[in-house]
């Protein structure tokens, strides 16, 4: 706490110092970036307006050796994002997942998060943020999480698609660089404030959006201050339905021996082989998210240079998200319990659909379940970075940098309650329409429906917590041997350091103090207003009876009580969250950069270049070690060489071809590292995970091609091809094995509804062989400026990306099985379209972004082949009008179709997870000085 409020102090006074410094001495104009080049003379050329930011990020594009799209700031500005996943969407090649509605994490080529790397002025880090349980909950990999910062804070997105030797290793598909605004890259004073409301239309409230730039300049040049900061609050809601994957027949025991089905006997219901056995949602449900988020931001940099040839930079960039999620869900949990749950239920009619699903059905004995939950869940990042440009000489330079960053999430609130009916009678489902139909047979609405019972209803008490620092040190020289000929060198080092923790109740989550009807009655409340927007089927209900929590923790002493009392590694179900990863990264590397201006007729240019890294990684965990659980402790080694090449030939003035190839690694999820175990019981689910020290990092050798036609200012026509043999590839293997066969004592279950028999899904990650991804992207980008009248201020961006992949994945422990499915998180299309308009006075533009359907896991559990998202399709949209010069009104639109949230399980597309969180608009107004 003393550390926050002293970081909070100091970010307070280096607000004041820098707000006092840019409005004091000068006079303050309108927002006129240039050039970030350190060592570049300033172009006399004057930046304005959306079309003329398309431009300067299509020249960064044109002029790299690599492969490397950017955004610049205007572009940021104007586009109806909510944060930098939905800003870098619009780059070819890269599409995103949303969480709540909003972009969380993205892939570029179709390789997921996990092989995508994120750097913040030039150094590598990692935000960590938590999402509901059906969205991926706590990020605890390497994974970017987007949605702490506001796009507001940044001034330049890039993303390379192509390795160089200079750029440290660690992604497969791309590395994402974030840019904050600095002052030197202004010409004048500068100052603009923005202000905006945000509606949510399925939530149904207004909240603000604040942000605000200054900077300023000594007359000279020589010395400048910046400061931006950001401020939003959202208030969404998010609700569908949620089923929690499908089960075969006879898992968890099997149904009720009177089951009847027409045409089945019950050997053929209760069947125990998955791939004949027919199969049932495991847990159908309903659920409702009510968020509530508040986005603080603020990005600071001075510039000093106190010679022509020398350029000083410190940069600084915090953020915090504060969150609270209250929900409520109505379950059928008796389809995923054994012992007093399935084997209890009988299914009394039924329909099967052609792939041996039970699509619909009546029950009885069926055991329903409500649910509260109340999450806090906390981010703050922050991060500082020096860096130092020298000129020696004309032909002599060079550059180093040092910095430090932190991620630290906390979720020091998470409660759940719930309340059971018990082997209820008359249940239905249907699930022949794509929302279900889930009938329970009592009132629901109803407190005399409910009880409290110990032994069945649960208290979950589990606060927990994630932590990220990077460490960077690095520099290189630059040697201009001859005209057109550039030696460079380098060396980097960089500390990764991970921590979790969590805690959870010692005596046990079914243990609770039970409670009379009419003591139950007075600490529960009534759901109501379910499913708008979601054209919810006749008879599934949209209201229904939850515990009040505030009412558990003043009457049922929830938080008091001894026997809700919480540990963290001395219990059994939270020590294996006690998880520490060091890695520290050294690299060496070497590059020769070249522009000749005839190789057979033909001006190339390009690098060619060898990096040399080594990774030492120690990580800990707790194990079973025969009746103990004790600490263990990893550590290894490895070193690889990663060579990289990029040529570009200008075949004329307008086109030019590129080629690159490369090797690439990189590493294992950072929690994946542990060699300890985590045990977890809740509701009906039943899991152990397991870590693995000894992972290779994934792989890959990449060829890429691409052709590039500028036929006018402002405007693109390329096409690329890429080629990655992805080798030494790490996935997640998850297996059903009984509890008594893990070799871990009875007494972990203690307290919970699981017995040794029961079935518990084994997770671990493994090495396999790998596969080959390959694609190709289309980019366009025209403005209409050669078009008559009023059809010349019209211009559209468009870019499609194709990609499919054949990766090996492994389906039993000893590596004897295995199926080829594609690269998960892999969207075989994405496609991103804009069309604009724009004079001086009034701006509109209409954006659609396509993903289609990807992998989550594979293989999945209980039977299924794999697990995955549906297709998405998103629509936005934005206008603005000058009032003044310095005044432009503004309405943005986001998510105007209402996208759903559509996840599947197996090749059947059986129903997972079907939410919506509704539209998103803002209205706003921007000021510039």
């Amino acid at each position: 706490m003393n550390g926050t409020t002293n970081r909070c102090k100091a970010i307070l006074s280096l607000t004041t110092a820098i707000a006092t410094i840019a409005l004091a001495p000068h006079g303050l104009a309108q927002a006129d970036p240039v050039s970030p080049q350190a060592d570049a003379p300033v172009a006399d050329i004057v930046v304005t307006g959306f079309r003329a930011s398309l431009n300067n990020a299509l020249a960064i594009k044109r002029n790299e050796t690599a492969t490397v799209d950017a955004i610049k700031a205007e572009d940021i500005a104007e586009f109806p994002d909510l944060n930098l996943a939905e800003s870098l969407q619009r780059i070819p090649g890269v599409a995103i997942s949303r969480v709540n509605g909003e972009g969380r994490n993205i892939s570029v080529r179709g390789l997921g998060p996990e092989y995508t790397r994120v750097r913040i002025n030039g150094m590598e880090a990692i935000g960590t943020s938590g999402g509901t349980d059906n969205s991926g909950g706590v990020n605890r990999g390497r994974g970017f999480d987007f949605n702490i910062f506001s796009s507001d804070l940044f001034s330049n997105l890039s993303v390379r698609k192509t390795a160089t030797a200079d750029v440290e290793e660690g992604s497969l598909g791309g590395t994402v660089d974030l840019q904050t605004s600095r002052p030197l890259d202004y010409r004048k004073p500068t100052a603009v404030l923005s202000a905006a409301a945000s509606y949510n239309d399925l939530r149904q409230k207004t909240t603000p959006r604040l942000s605000g730039l200054v900077a300023t300049q000594t007359d000279d040049g020589r010395f400048g201050v910046l400061l931006s900061v950001a401020y939003e609050e959202r208030r969404i809601k998010e609700e569908g339905a949620n089923i929690t994957r499908w089960s075969y027949g006879g898992f968890n025991n099997g149904f009720n021996a009177a089951s009847t089905l027409p045409g089945y006997t019950i050997g053929q219901i209760n069947n125990n082989n998955p791939d004949t056995a027919l199969y049932h949602p495991r847990i159908p449900g309903l659920v409702s998210y009510d968020i509530s988020q508040k986005r603080l931001g603020a990005a600071g940099s001075v510039q000093f240079k106190p010679t022509d040839r020398t350029l000083i930079s410190i940069d600084g960039l915090y953020s915090r998200l504060d969150g609270t999620r209250k929900e409520a869900q109505l379950q059928a949990i008796s389809f995923s319990r054994s012992g007093t749950g399935k084997p209890q239920t009988i299914i009394r009619d039924g329909v099967v659909d052609d792939n041996n699903n039970i699509v619909s059905g009546r029950f009885d004995n069926v055991d329903l379940r409500s649910q509260a939950r109340y999450d806090v869940l906390k981010t703050e990042f922050y991060q500082f970075t020096g860096s130092i440009d020298h000129q020696f000489t004309d032909r002599l330079k060079l550059f180093a940098m040092g910095g430090y960053a932190s991620s630290e999430f906390t979720n020091p609130i998470q409660t759940t309650v719930t309340i059971d009916a018990i082997n209820t009678g008359n249940f239905q489902y249907d699930f022949s329409t794509r929302f279900p139909n889930i009938q329970p047979g009592v009132d629901v609405a109803n407190p005399a429906t409910w009880s409290f019972i110990n032994g069945t209803s649960e208290v979950r008490i589990r606060p927990q917590s994630v932590s990220n620092a990077f460490t960077t040190a690095k520099g290189h020289v630059e040697w201009e041997a001859i005209d057109g000929i550039t030696f460079k060198a380098g060396l980097d080092w960089r500390r990764f350091e991970y921590g979790s923790t969590e805690r959870r109740r010692l005596s046990g989550e079914t243990v609770v103090a039970p409670l009379t009807a009419a003591q139950l009655a007075g600490m529960t409340t009534l759901f109501s207003g379910f499913g708008k927007g979601l054209n919810v089927p006749a008879g599934t209900p949209t209201a229904w009876i939850v515990p009040n929590l505030d009412a558990f923790i003043a009457q049922g002493g929830i938080y008091t009580d001894p026997r809700y009392a919480t540990g963290g590694i001395e219990n059994a179900t939270a020590r294996g969250s006690y998880i520490n990863v060091k890695e520290e990264d050294v690299g060496v590397w070497g590059m020769t950069q070249f522009n000749l201006q005839d190789i057979a007729g033909v001006p190339i240019r390009g690098d060619i270049g060898l990096r040399y890294v080594k990774t030492d990684q120690f990580s800990t965990g707790y194990a079973s070690q025969g009746t103990a659980i004790n600490l263990v402790t990893a550590d290894r080694s490895y070193k690889r060489w990663l060579p990289s090449l990029n040529l570009v030939g200008n075949i004329t003035d307008t086109l030019q071809v590129r080629f690159a190839a490369a090797k690439t690694l990189a590493r294992a999820g950072i929690a994946s590292l542990t060699p300890g175990g985590n045990l977890n019981v809740s509701g009906g689910n039943r899991t152990y995970s397991s870590g693995n020290p000894d992972l290779k990092p994934t792989s890959s050798k990449n060829l890429d091609v691409s052709v590039e036609w500028y036929p006018m200012p402002g405007a693109i026509y390329a096409i690329s091809g890429f080629r990655k043999d992805i080798g030494s590839f790490a996935q997640t293997l998850s297996v059903g094995v009984p509890y008594s066969s893990l070799g871990l004592p009875d007494a972990l279950l203690n307290g919970t509804t699981a017995s040794p028999g029961d079935i518990f899904i084994v997770s671990q990650p493994v090495n396999s062989d790998g596969g080959i991804l390959k694609g190709f992207e289309v980019n366009v980008q025209q403005p209409f400026s050669f078009l008559p009248g009023v059809f010349a201020n019209f211009g559209v961006m468009a870019n499609y990306t194709y990609v499919t992949s054949n990766i090996e994945y492994l389906t039993s422990a000893s590596g004897a099985t295995s199926v080829t499915a594609p690269l998960v998180g892999l969207s075989k299309q994405a496609a991103n379209a804009t069309l604009y308009y724009e004079d001086k006075k009034f701006q509109i533009r209409g954006s659609v972004a396509y993903r289609s359907k990807y992998l989550t896991a594979v293989p999945g559990t209980e039977g299924n082949a794999y697990n995955g998202t549906n297709s998405t399709l998103n629509v936005d949209a934005q206008a603005s009008y000058n009032l003044t010069e310095k005044m432009k009104i503004s309405i943005e639109a986001i998510n105007l179709t209402d996208t759903k949230n559509d996840q599947f399980v197996d090749e059947t597309n059986r129903l997972n997870v079907l939410t919506h969180s509704g539209r998103q608009f803002n209205f706003g107004v921007r000021y510039s000085f």
